[in-house]
């Protein structure tokens, strides 16, 4: 790896001298636009709109749109007397607990190394965040621009997490939210039961990207020359309109089947939840349970009419 940025980490009065590198990498499959007919590489040229002249780099500016027509011009100049305070170094502001980070606010992650000279701050440094369970936010500037940041620790090694500032999260504003929807208690228990079906420990290592390796093989079949024959994919028709409760029932049904538990497993405190509240609600809906009193009054039936047994008197027996 190669780092793509050098400065100190700033905590309290301790200078922590560290390299950044990226922590992540995109594994997409890059193409270029190319002729169709001969292959030729598609090439851009940047050319002035007024007087249709091709323009090198150095001749390139950054413009401000103030509409209507309207430029305001930005030389390396300006940018150059921006007040940066953090172009070297990443200040601390403050440890917050790790839970109250919106994982929506993060951006792009990079590893901290640091150098020979800083490896005990930097140890104590991740130690410290490690047993106050805390993150550091911090300040940074990276490509000419200042960031928020946090800074926590991932298999013994920090980690700064740029972020998006508050302003730039869009609000979620959905009318149809807005209404009063609510599932009944039956069916809330019956989608917690769902979900104890599908828990498991999360693995990333058992996720693979399926379009990719779909794409890789078709190219290495392009390269080798000979053709890709992918199996015919049979259209499943819509599924009838289904109530949710049966929709939820059938999905544990599923996920059970999914992981092999064919024998019928003792029932989960959801499901008791479930079957619980959705016969509290039939007998709400006026739902009348069936009693079963045919083989009572079958056997009631019988008795009369068998013929009782008569009593012997006690001379017949003395007779005898």
């Amino acid at each position: 790896m190669r780092a793509i940025w050098k400065g100190a980490v700033s905590f309290g009065l301790v200078s922590i001298a560290v390299r950044l590198y990226s922590a992540t990498e995109e594994k997409d499959i890059r193409f270029h636009q190319v002729h169709r007919d001969d292959g030729g590489r598609i090439r851009y040229k940047r050319v002035c709109s007024i007087d249709g002249e091709e323009v090198s780099y150095d001749d390139i500016a950054k413009g401000y749109d103030l509409g209507g027509g309207e430029m305001v011009i930005l030389t390396d100049d300006d940018f150059a007397d921006l007040p940066l305070t953090t172009s070297r170094a990443i200040e601390v502001l403050e440890f917050v607990p790790a839970e109250q980070v919106d994982p929506i606010l993060y951006n792009k992650a990079y590893y901290l190394e640091p150098d020979k000279t800083a490896a005990k701050p930097y140890a104590l440094l991740r130690d410290a965040l490690t047993n106050t369970e805390r993150v550091a936010i911090v300040k940074v500037a990276l490509r000419q621009r200042e960031q928020l940041a946090t800074l926590r620790v991932r298999e013994d090694v920090l980690v700064l997490n740029t972020m998006l500032w508050p302003d730039e999260i869009r609000a979620a504003k959905f009318d149809i939210l807005d209404e009063d929807v609510s599932a009944r208690p039956a069916e809330l228990a019956m989608a917690g039961s769902l979900i104890e079906s599908m828990a498991a420990d999360f693995d990333p290592a058992t996720y693979t990207d399926n379009y990719r390796e779909a794409l890789q093989e078709v190219i290495d079949a392009k390269v080798a020359g000979r053709e890709v024959v992918q199996p015919e994919e049979t259209e499943e028709a819509p599924a009838a309109a289904v109530d949710l409760m049966a929709a939820l029932r059938a999905s544990v049904e599923r996920a059970k089947a999914a992981r092999g538990e064919t024998a019928p497993a003792k029932k989960t405190a959801s499901a008791k939840k479930a079957t619980a509240a959705a016969k509290h609600d039939d007998e709400v809906a006026g739902a009348t349970p069936i009693k079963r009193t045919a083989a009572k009054k079958t056997t009631t039936a019988a008795k009369k009419a068998a013929p009782a047994k008569k009593a012997t008197p006690a001379k017949a027996r003395k007779s005898a």
